[in-house]
C-alpha cells in the first residue's frame, strides 16, 4: 500500500542548502550555525536558538549520508521525541530513503495524511524559518501477528533463534544454552520449528524415554531446565502470544520499497494492542534489525541510507538482557552501518542505552529531561557528559528546554562532530496525529502485501512429524543399519542450521564468516 501517494505524487525532495553565517549577527551564534552549513543534501531538523532568541537563519541539519552512522532521539515523556521521528522520517521519505517506525503510542500513523495547517503551526514556521506545506507520505502499516490495524508481521521460531527466544522467554544463561541444543537437535534431525507448538514438541520428546539419548553426548537436557522452558512457553501462549510465531514469515525485504514517485516507504508498526507486552515487541524489533544485517549486502559509504530503522522504546530491549545478548546488539550496531541501514534508539536519557552502543550513535537529539529527584539529577550530569564541550550550560539548558525544542549534535560531512546547537524543530507536515481505525484498516486490506501475509499457513512441521513418528531409535543402530559412520559432534554442529539461525538473530561478523566458509549459506534473494 502507499497510503497518501496519490495525494502527494508530485512532492519533490528538499534541495540542499546552507546559510550564510555572517548574516547571523550573533558572533557565537554565527559560528555555531557555520558548522550546519553542509554543502551536499541533508535534513533539515529546525533553527537554532541561543540566549531564548531563534535564528532562522541559520538552520539545524543533518547530512544525509550520515544517517547510516545511527543517532539517539531522547527525551522526557512529552517532550516531542515522537514528532521528531515524524519529522526525519517525512524528509528521508522525500530524499527517496525508506524508513521504518515503530509506533508505541499509536500516533505516528498520520505521515501518511498531509498535515492540517493551525496558528501553532504557521507560528512554528515562521519562528524557524520553514517554508510549511501540508504533505502526506507513502507508508505501509503493519502488525506483531496481525494484533491490531495491519499487515500482519510473523517470524518462524527456528528463524528467531535461541538467543531472542531466551530473551522473550526470560530464560536464564543455564536455560539459554540449552535452549541453544534444542535448536541443533530440531535443525539435525529436520524437525522445523515454526511455531510455538513445534518446539513444545521437540521438548517434549527429548525428555521422554525415548528421547533422551538423543542429547547425551553434548551435555544433555535435564528434566528440570525442559520444565521451566515448558512452563515458560506455556505461559508465554497463555497470554495470546502464539500469533507472533508462523508462517508466512515476513521478509523484511518489504522494509525497502520506494513508491512509485521514488520517495521512500514509511513503515509504521502499530504497537498499540500489544504496548502491554514490551519485552515481545521490543526483542521483535531486534529480530527485524537482525534480519535485515544477515540478508543485506555490503554497500560501504553511500550518497544516502538504504533504510533508517527507529527503535522506539530502546530501553526494554537492553533490560535485564544477557551479555551475550547485549554482545550481539553492540555487534549488529557496529556492522550494519557498512549495509547502509542507520540505527536511532529512541528512549528517555541516554543512559538507558549500553556505552558500547551508545559510542556507536554519532547523530544526537536530545529533548528537554526533568530533574525533579536525586535519580534525575544523575541522569542529567551523565546526559551533560555525552556532549561535546559547548558554550552553553547544558544541565541549565536541558531543563528549560521547550516541547518541540531538543540539543542536537550531528556527524558533519567530514565525519567530525557538530557544534552542539540548541534547536527550534520544525513542524511535520503530515497529520500530527492518528488516522482513524477504519481507514488504516481499509488502506491494510488495498496493500500490495495483504495477499501475501494476510492469511496464516500452518504446514507440516516437527510437531506432525513428532505426531506421527514410530518410537525413536537408538542413533548408533541406526547408523550401522545405514552403513555408514555416525558423525561426529563437530561434524554435526557444522551441518546444523542453528548456526544459521543464531547469525540471523545475533548478526556478528564471526557469525557471518562461519555461515558462508564452512557450508555457504546464501542470502535471501532480494
Amino acid at each position: 500500500m502507499s497510503a497518501g501517494a496519490a495525494d502527494e505524487a508530485g512532492a519533490a525532495a528538499p534541495a540542499p542548502g546552507g546559510t550564510d553565517p555572517a548574516s547571523v549577527g550573533d558572533p557565537v551564534a554565527a559560528g555555531i550555525a557555520a558548522g550546519y552549513a553542509f554543502a551536499g543534501q541533508a535534513l533539515d531538523l529546525g533553527a537554532l536558538l541561543r540566549d531564548g532568541r531563534c535564528f532562522p537563519g541559520a538552520p539545524v541539519r543533518i547530512p544525509l549520508p550520515m544517517l547510516n552512522r545511527h543517532g539517539l532521539v531522547a527525551g522526557a515523556t512529552g517532550t516531542g521525541k515522537t514528532k521528531t521521528l515524524q519529522l526525519i522520517a517525512e524528509q528521508l521519505s522525500a530524499h527517496g530513503v525508506p524508513v521504518f517506525l515503530a509506533d508505541v503510542k499509536g500516533d505516528l500513523s498520520g505521515v501518511a495524511r498531509p498535515g492540517q495547517a493551525n496558528d501553532r503551526v504557521r507560528g512554528r514556521a515562521a519562528e524557524v524559518g520553514q517554508q510549511w506545506t501540508a504533505a502526506g507520505f507513502p507508508a505501509e502499516f503493519l502488525a506483531l501477528g496481525g494484533l491490531g490495524h495491519g499487515i500482519p508481521v510473523r517470524a518462524t521460531i527456528t528463524s528467531f533463534g535461541p538467543l531472542l527466544l531466551a530473551k522473550v522467554l526470560q530464560l536464564n544463561r543455564t536455560q539459554e544454552q540449552s535452549l541453544g541444543l534444542i535448536f541443533h537437535y530440531a535443525d539435525t534431525k529436520g524437525l522445523e520449528l515454526i511455531d510455538l507448538k513445534d518446539l513444545r514438541a521437540v521438548v517434549a520428546f527429548l525428555t521422554s524415554a525415548e528421547g533422551k539419548a538423543e542429547l547425551k553426548d553434548i551435555g544433555g537436557l535435564s528434566t528440570a531446565t525442559a520444565g521451566v522452558i515448558l512452563r515458560s512457553l506455556t505461559a508465554f501462549e497463555a497470554q495470546g502470544m502464539a500469533d507472533f510465531f508462523g508462517e508466512p514469515e515476513f521478509d523484511t525485504a518489504d522494509l525497502l520499497r520506494t513508491a512509485p514517485d521514488g520517495r521512500g516507504v514509511v513503515s509504521v508498526l502499530e504497537l498499540p494492542a500489544v504496548q502491554d507486552k514490551p519485552l515481545l515487541f521490543s526483542t521483535f524489533l531486534m529480530w527485524l534489525l537482525a534480519d535485515l544485517f544477515h540478508d543485506l549486502p555490503e554497500i560501504g559509504d553511500a550518497d544516502r541510507p538504504r533504510l533508517v530503522f527507529f527503535f522506539d522504546e530502546a530501553h526494554l530491549l537492553f533490560d535485564d538482557a544477557s551479555k551475550a545478548f547485549l554482545d550481539s546488539i553492540t555487534q549488529t550496531v557496529r556492522l550494519i552501518r557498512s549495509k547502509g541501514v542507520g540505527v536511532f534508539f529512541v528512549t528517555q536519557t541516554p543512559k538507558d542505552v549500553p556505552s558500547d552502543v551508545l559510542a556507536q550513535l554519532g547523530n544526537r537529539v536530545q529533548h528537554a529531561l526533568r530533574a525533579f529527584t536525586p535519580e534525575d539529577q544523575k541522569a542529567l550530569r551523565a546526559t551533560v557528559q555525552t556532549f561535546p564541550k559547548s558554550s552553553y550550560d547544558l544541565e541549565e539548558l536541558l531543563t528549560g528546554l521547550g516541547i518541540g525544542e531538543a540539543v542536537v549534535t550531528v556527524l558533519g560531512e567530514t565525519g567530525a562532530p557538530t557544534p552542539v546547537a540548541a534547536t527550534r524543530l520544525r513542524a511535520p507536515e503530515s497529520l500530527m496525529g492518528p488516522v482513524d481505525a477504519a481507514e488504516l484498516d481499509a488502506a491494510v486490506r488495498g496493500s500490495a502485501l495483504h495477499g501475501r501475509y494476510a492469511q496464516a499457513v500452518d504446514r507440516e512441521s516437527a510437531y506432525e512429524k513428532l505426531q506421527r513418528a514410530p518410537a525413536a531409535e537408538p542413533r548408533a543402530s541406526k547408523a550401522a543399519r545405514a552403513g555408514t559412520e555416525e558423525p561426529s559432534l563437530v561434524e554435526q554442529v557444522v551441518a546444523s542450521g542453528m548456526f544459521r539461525s543464531l547469525a540471523r538473530s545475533v548478526g556478528t561478523q564471526l557469525g557471518r564468516e562461519i555461515t558462508r566458509s564452512l557450508f555457504g549459506t546464501a542470502r535471501r534473494r532480494r
